[in-house]
């Protein structure tokens, strides 16, 4: 199950579980007709149910609409390749940094004033000034320590942290006293033997994008809204890039670009593209109930790191989101702890959507013995990251039709899980949105890096963790 244990405060989330569920079950397409429909790969749990709340039913051949209790045709002994992923990527043990012991859950939560954080965050910047040297073949430097002076920024991210520290603090530690409790999460951990690999993927996504903007310009009468994948696993790029992409059966798919091979869960779409080529999304002419949005937020340590490219607030305005929702659409977005990035969102790009701020709400990493993945009052970084939740303002007799029988957005929530160690592999969301929205809604993601059923994903990297290289094969059968 995704939800291990939901509370008040939250809910604490398997992200490893939610892949796993999605179906990475490839059908030997000579084996398995069209017309046959595979069950997914994992036994149906509570969450797999839920998985599928958000896509509309398959249909048998007599017509009739399946329910996740139908029994599933298949023909006997169809041979099956089976994909989990790779379970060291959830391996995280130990904290990247250990806090000092009054900052571990155990200890319960101490009332600490904006003066008393500061005062720690300092200590933890002296600390590393002092004991962080560089070396170099010629020269030795000795880091120069950091000055006991906040600029505007950091105190506005201090201030910020202040209030929102008990509520993340308690949440938490309830959280995981039932992750405990559970097994799911073990205190004492035992050293776990994963091979330490690293995936040499090379993406080459975001490179595609921009050549395909080279590629002769189509026809709008030639043009074709939708891409569907065939049993076969190649298919031209050209139409990877040009139309959005889907995979409506009950299997998934493999699709090779550029020779790497991607797996396709079964019931999603997706398009690749940059934020200059969305009008083939337009055209698919569907409007969603759900937008989840993963801004690349500029920052100093993506331009260091020239990881992904970065966006404006300007180039993130111009995204059609509007054009894109349906009425009532809630929409959540993921904002770095900078507060200029959260003042952006809730000031002036949802009122420019004409979306209405309705919660924040914040994902907190832990490791397997469910410690913060980072001192809870670094100045550096926070274990912790915001989600700010909004509803698309329209017609109120519409918008209250919409909202009947599902519950109202709360103001604050916790999602607390242990993180993928691949760089912006966010938690799920399915499952924890499932009681706020209706059950039939249309979902979208932009800015994907990966795909899920039930859903749309955009990006320019939008198949990146979907490598086959991501994942293990587990069995034949």
């Amino acid at each position: 199950m995704s939800v291990v244990h939901r509370l008040t405060a939250g809910w604490l989330v398997d992200h490893l579980s939610f892949i796993n569920q999605c179906g990475y079950e490839i059908c030997d397409s000579f084996v398995c007709p069209g017309g046959v429909a595979l069950s997914p790969s994992v036994t149906p749990t509570e969450d797999c149910h839920s998985t599928y709340a958000f896509v509309a039913t398959s249909s048998s051949s007599s017509g009739r609409a399946h329910s996740p209790e139908d029994p599933i045709e298949t023909e006997s002994k169809t041979p099956k390749t089976r994909y989990v992923f790779r379970e060291e990527f959830f391996d995280i043990s130990k904290p990247h940094i250990v806090g000092p012991p009054e900052e571990q859950l155990c200890q319960g939560c101490p009332e600490m004033s904006l003066t008393e954080i500061k005062a720690n965050s300092n200590k933890e910047e002296h600390q590393e000034g002092t004991r962080r040297i560089f070396f170099h073949p010629l020269l030795i430097v000795q880091k120069r320590k950091r000055k006991c002076v906040f600029n505007q920024g950091e105190l506005d991210a201090l201030e910020y942290h202040s209030k929102v520290r008990k509520l993340i603090w308690e949440g938490t530690l309830h959280l995981v006293q039932e992750g405990l409790k559970s097994g799911f999460l073990h205190q004492s951990t035992t050293e776990v033997s994963f091979r330490k690999n690293t995936v040499p993927v090379i993406c080459g996504l975001a490179e595609l994008c921009e050549m395909a903007k080279q590629f002769p310009a189509v026809n709008e009468g030639d043009h074709r809204a939708v891409h569907m994948l065939e049993d076969e696993n190649s298919s031209p790029e050209q139409d990877l890039l040009s139309c959005v992409t889907e995979n409506s059966s009950n299997h998934a798919k493999i699709i090779v670009l550029m020779g790497q091979k991607y797996l396709v869960p079964p019931k999603s779409s997706f398009f690749l593209s940059d934020i200059s080529c969305l009008r083939p999304l337009l055209n698919y002419k569907k409007k969603y109930g759900v937008i989840v949005i993963d801004p690349p937020w500029e920052n100093k340590s993506v331009k260091r790191s020239n990881r992904y490219g970065h966006l404006s607030s300007g180039q993130i305005k111009q995204i059609p989101v509007p054009a894109l929702a349906a009425p009532d659409c809630l929409v959540v977005t993921w904002v770095t702890n900078r507060q200029k990035h959260l003042r952006f969102v809730k000031d002036e790009l949802y009122p420019h959507w004409s979306v209405k701020t309705l919660a924040e709400w914040h994902w907190v990493k832990i490791t397997r013995a469910g410690e913060f993945v980072l001192p809870l009052d670094s100045l550096h970084k926070k274990p912790y990251e915001i989600l700010v939740l909004g509803r698309v303002q329209g017609d109120v007799k519409e918008a209250l039709r919409k909202s009947e029988g599902v519950l109202p957005i709360p103001e604050h929530k916790l999602i607390v899980s242990i993180p993928c160690s691949l760089h912006s592999h966010k938690p799920p969301l399915t499952a924890v949105l499932a009681e706020f929205i209706k059950p039939d809604v249309e979902c979208l993601e932009l800015f994907a890096r990966n795909l899920q059923p039930g859903w749309t994903s955009w990006g320019n990297e939008v198949l990146k963790f979907q490598h086959i290289d991501y994942f293990t094969l587990l069995q034949n059968e």
